[in-house]
């Protein structure tokens, strides 16, 4: 018995383990987690990346400057400069797992009475708070280089692999 109850302790934490993060568009899932791009000009864009859970800002921020990396890749600039970034966190910091209970008593006719004991867990990722990152950036090839710019071949080297 006590292995029993060992080895669904270790499976609802498993299950609780926040995944890593996944890079592609916000639009392929429900969950509204990835990134999203607008381009305003040529070399303009607005950028943003949704994560979930814990630490989420750091994720989210290494994400949306992956993203305005590749843009910039993609449309043949050497590096971007930022000229507006904003953080914004929606929900509530909770646990995913919940655990609940109640105990009824009740009488009958005739003096019978019962009692009843009810346990239950919820398990919701969907209760994790979600931070988005958004990033306007210009981009740019060849000198000058601003002195706040990122450099495209480097962000790209350094960002994380989904």
């Amino acid at each position: 018995m006590r292995l029993i109850l060992i080895l669904a302790a270790t499976s609802l934490l498993a299950a609780c383990a926040t995944p890593p993060p996944a890079y592609g568009p916000a639009s392929l899932n429900n969950s509204g987690i990835g990134y999203d791009d607008v381009r305003i000009e040529n070399d303009r864009w607005r950028v943003s990346y949704t994560a979930r859970g814990r630490g989420a800002e750091l994720e989210a921020e290494q994400l949306a400057l992956r993203r305005a990396a590749d843009l910039a890749q993609r449309n043949g600039f050497e590096w971007f400069e930022i000229v507006d970034r904003r953080t914004q966190t929606e929900g509530e910091e909770r646990s995913p797992v919940r655990v609940g209970g109640s105990i009824s008593r009740g009488w009958g006719s005739g003096g019978f009475s019962g009692t009843g004991v009810g346990i239950g867990v919820s398990i919701s990722p969907q209760a994790q708070p979600t931070t988005t990152a958004t990033l306007e950036v210009i981009a740019g090839s060849g000198e000058p280089i601003p002195d706040n710019a990122y450099n495209v071949a480097e962000i790209l080297m350094q960002a994380p692999k989904p």
